[in-house]
Formats: C-alpha cells, sequence, structure tokens
C-alpha cells in the first residue's frame, strides 16, 4: 500500500472521506471501504510500476503516497467525481504512465532500493579573482 487512511484524512478532511465511505449514515470512515478503495489505487499503480520496478517497493519515494491518495479519492467518488478530482486523478495516471516508459524515474534502483550515485559534481576554485586585496584601489 503507497497511503493510509491517516494519509487520505490529512490531505482530503475528515468531512469528506465521511461522506464518500459511510454506508448507512454513521458519521464515521467506513475502514473496509476505504481500505478497498486504497487496495485498488495500490494495484493499479503496480501495474504501471511492476514492468519498470521490482515489486514491492523497498524504499517508497513520497511523491507515491501522493499518487495514490489522489487515485484512492477518484475511486471514493466513482461516478459522481468533480473535475478537480478528475484531474488530480489523470495528472496522476499520466505521471505513472512516464514512469513505466522510462521518461521519469522514481529515485530508486530496479529493485525498489534508494539509488545511490558516485558520479557527482566536483568543484573545484583557484579563488577569488576579484578581492579588495587585489583591486588596487578600484573597489
Amino acid at each position: 500500500m503507497y497511503c493510509t487512511k491517516q494519509d487520505l484524512i490529512d490531505r482530503f478532511g475528515q468531512d469528506e472521506l465521511v461522506d464518500l465511505t459511510q454506508l448507512n449514515n454513521s458519521g464515521v470512515i467506513d475502514e473496509t471501504v476505504l481500505g478497498q478503495a486504497i487496495t485498488d489505487a495500490s494495484a493499479e499503480m503496480d501495474g504501471y510500476l511492476g514492468g519498470r520496478y521490482q515489486l514491492p517497493l523497498d524504499t517508497v519515494p513520497p511523491v507515491l503516497k501522493a499518487l495514490c491518495c489522489n487515485v484512492a479519492r477518484y475511486n471514493l467518488y466513482d461516478e459522481q467525481a468533480s473535475e478537480q478530482v478528475t484531474k488530480r486523478y489523470d495528472a496522476a495516471i499520466k505521471f505513472l504512465f512516464s514512469v513505466s516508459k522510462g521518461e521519469i524515474s522514481l529515485g530508486v534502483d530496479g529493485t525498489g532500493s534508494k539509488a545511490t550515485s558516485t558520479d557527482l559534481a566536483d568543484i573545484q576554485s583557484a579563488g577569488s579573482v576579484f578581492a579588495r586585496s587585489k583591486s588596487t584601489g578600484f573597489i
């Protein structure tokens, strides 16, 4: 799972989730309905990630949490999703599609571990060219 109930509450608020999940006007979030939406969203995301990364990922990048929240929220709305909810879902799917094609990297290697690099920039300087001590009165 790429997100939790608390992640959804933090992003969209308790009231919205109660409205989307309650079955018989109980006034509380239905854990089963919410859990199924998160499971479905995670499975949909795995469909895009599975071709490029070994699942489950050892390190879950924060971007996947946000994407999973948007997909799960869209799933909860069913056929009544607002334009904003639909746009967020479409953007999430577009991002995942780009990841599956290799256009975007998640910052993890093929096994799902955090990627490390030894090919880093090395900056060296010969010192300051323009300094008060070298200006001979012009600065």
